[in-house]
């Protein structure tokens, strides 16, 4: 809830008015995941709190450590349960956070995809990822890459974005914050004129029929009409622009993709991150080597795009790129 929100709440019960104050300082400061716990409120407010809400706050239900130190944490989300993943790196820590459970995006390469999509989170249920991590004190960056499209659950998406950037409550800057989709146009529009969130959108491949092979949404939302609605954005300031390209071992790694994704970025500001494919159990698509991916990087460097290899991080506990999925756990 929002302050004003949580006011009306306040004034419904005929609690005085600055206990909406003290709530919106315990559940998004304090972080507590009680109401017996808000100890400077009576215990009768307490009590009446208790019997007609709930915080919202629920502990992950379990981890998983990689060899890297990344952890996945399996998350309640209802009557179902969501991954997140969080990444450390030297003095950066990254949670990638979901925003459904399951996918309706159905891209090939993607183990999400292939667990159907079962519900959209809400934004209590997207904020518990964040709120409830053991680590949530060392976060410098939020990825909102993880488990489904975020676009195609944009109300809640906003909302958490929301709580995460406003002064009552997190106050983060937007700029740590990065938004992936796969280029649902419509909902992409309005989060270019709501949010200050840096976006990174799933490429994939630069040529219509191969990436309608790999992703659906190619059928609706063409890549080339993605990045032309990009384009009437300005990205001069701090808010970053970046595509995410998987590389599938001889499929779209060549020359010729390196040369039309030149044409279509222009001189667009903007940078390719590139992704080792990873393996998912019943797909047709092998990974790249590594002197593939350097060849890329370079290539499309020498063309005057700025291209980096990403590193995979938590492979060995399915909480890489594509890997995340709570089917049968």
């Amino acid at each position: 809830m929002t302050p004003e929100e949580i006011q009306e709440v306040v004034n419904g019960l005929g609690l005085p008015k600055f206990t909406g104050k003290q709530l919106v300082d315990w559940i998004y400061s304090k972080r507590v995941a009680s109401f017996e716990a808000m100890s400077n409120l009576s215990k009768k407010t307490r009590e009446m709190l208790a019997e007609q809400f709930e915080v919202g706050l629920y502990a992950p239900l379990k981890v998983q450590t990689s060899s890297d130190g990344t952890k996945k944490y399996l998350f309640p989300a209802g009557d179902r349960t969501v991954e997140a993943a969080y990444i450390p790196d030297k003095e950066r820590a990254t949670l990638c956070v979901s925003t459904q459970v399951g996918c309706q995006m159905d891209c090939l390469f993607c183990a999400t995809g292939k667990q159907g999509f079962e519900k959209n989170l809400t934004s209590a249920e997207i904020m518990n990822q964040i709120l409830s991590l053991p680590e949530f004190d060392t976060l410098t960056n939020i990825v909102f890459m993880g488990m489904g499209e975020p676009l195609n659950n944009y109300d809640n998406l906003m909302r958490s974005l929301s709580i995460l950037t406003q002064e009552w409550a997190l106050g983060w800057s937007p700029t740590r914050i990065t938004v992936s989709t796969c280029g649902v146009i419509p909902n992409l529009k309005r989060f270019l004129e709501e949010s200050k969130c840096n976006l990174a959108i799933s490429m994939h491949s630069p040529f219509h029929d191969e990436r309608l092979k790999l992703m659906p949404i190619e059928k609706n939302y063409p890549i080339k009409e993605v990045i032309h609605l990009v384009k009437q954005h300005d990205w001069h300031g701090q808010r970053r622009l970046s595509f995410e390209y998987i590389v599938f071992k001889d499929l779209n790694d060549t020359k010729d993709h390196i040369k039309e994704m030149a044409r279509l970025l222009g001189s667009l500001r903007c940078r390719v991150n590139l992704i080792r494919y990873h393996n998912v159990p019943g797909i047709p698509l092998k990974s790249p080597d590594n002197n593939t991916m350097t060849y890329f990087r370079d290539a499309l460097n020498d063309k005057g795009i700025i291209a980096t290899i990403r590193a995979s991080r938590g492979q060995d506990i399915d909480a890489a790129c594509g890997l995340l999925s709570t089917k049968a756990k």
